[in-house]
């Protein structure tokens, strides 16, 4: 039996492999990834994003109990920061897992960001299609955190949860972040911790004056404790809310179509680059043309361009 045929027949270790073949970008991956698409669409996406310290893995945790009283399997991709020695996820061997029970309904998968930007794996998109196809009814996409404005998330989620805690600073902080234009609903985690309040009614007084397109979804703003699994149900049902919103009202089709359409752009791209980068390195002389550039006899514009229009013919 194939790996393939143990995948569609719920084997959790050809699950594992498939995802380490698809991250790995081995032989075949984007044929295998092509039949896997056929077989997805069915699942939701949700983000959990924010800042480092905000409790993002333990509102994930809560979550995830949540739904597992709703009867739903959950995939989690909980991106982590790269290993700079071993180019692996820092924080891999996830302990959360102990949690949960052992027989499928949870599927943790723990990525390294490999240099990608904007809080996000490179595959993490691809890993959603995977866990899509295998049958998990969610799936919960946890940030890497490490202080860059993570807007990615957008465009491999349905619902963004962004995380902020009373530490993170004021609402006019949040938006110099940029995270006010990616929020579906906003969580204050560790309320019980002073000035919560405070940001709870500065992040409502700044959304409330926020312009408004018709038909919006009126973005609200929980607080939580997470450890102690206090209003996490509120979050719970506000997520059901917004998905159920969206679907109602056609943003959720239309949402999926633009990131299909990125999706498709970004594929152009990457194999338009690869292949022009390959022909460069076969072709072109860069340390030569590094040091005309350095004695004063060129300069890096007019290098780049003539490098264009001869490659690119």
């Amino acid at each position: 039996m194939t790996i393939l045929e143990k995948f569609y027949q719920g084997d959790i270790r050809a699950l594992s492999k498939v995802i380490s073949y698809i991250e790995d970008q081995e032989n075949g991956y984007r044929d295998l990834l092509g039949k896997l698409y056929e077989r997805s669409g069915r699942s939701v996406r949700i983000g959990i994003t924010g800042p480092p310290g905000a409790g993002k893995s333990t509102l994930v945790n809560a979550l995830i109990h949540e739904f597992l009283n709703q009867k739903k399997r959950v995939g989690v991709i909980a991106v982590d920061p790269t290993s700079p020695f071993t180019g692996g996820a820092l924080l891999g061997d996830r302990v959360r897992m102990h949690d949960f029970p052992t027989t499928g309904e949870v599927y943790f998968r723990s990525m390294a960001t490999r240099g990608a930007t904007g809080g996000l794996a490179a595959d993490t998109d691809n890993i959603t299609v995977v866990l899509d196809a295998f049958g998990y009814d969610v799936s919960l996409i946890e940030t890497v955190g490490v202080g860059q404005v993570e807007l990615d998330v957008i465009d491999a989620c349905d619902s963004v949860v962004v995380a902020v805690v009373p530490e993170s600073g004021d609402a006019v902080q949040t938006m110099k972040a940029g995270l006010m234009e990616i929020a579906d609903i906003f969580v204050v985690n560790k309320a019980d911790r002073p000035s919560s309040e405070r940001l709870v009614s500065d992040l409502k007084q700044t959304l409330a004056t926020k312009k408004k397109q018709p038909g919006h979804w009126p973005i609200p703003v929980i607080p939580t404790v997470a450890t102690e699994r206090k209003n996490t149900d509120q979050l719970f049902a506000r997520i059901n809310a917004h998905l159920e919103f969206i679907k109602a009202n056609g943003q959720f089709d239309e949402h999926r179509r633009l990131q299909i359409k990125k999706k498709i752009l970004n594929i152009l791209k990457n194999r338009f680059q690869r292949e022009f980068l390959d022909r460069l390195a076969g072709e072109a002389d860069l340390d030569a043309l590094a040091d005309s550039i350095h004695r004063g006899e060129a300069n890096p514009f007019a290098v780049g361009n003539d490098l264009f229009d001869r490659f690119s013919r």
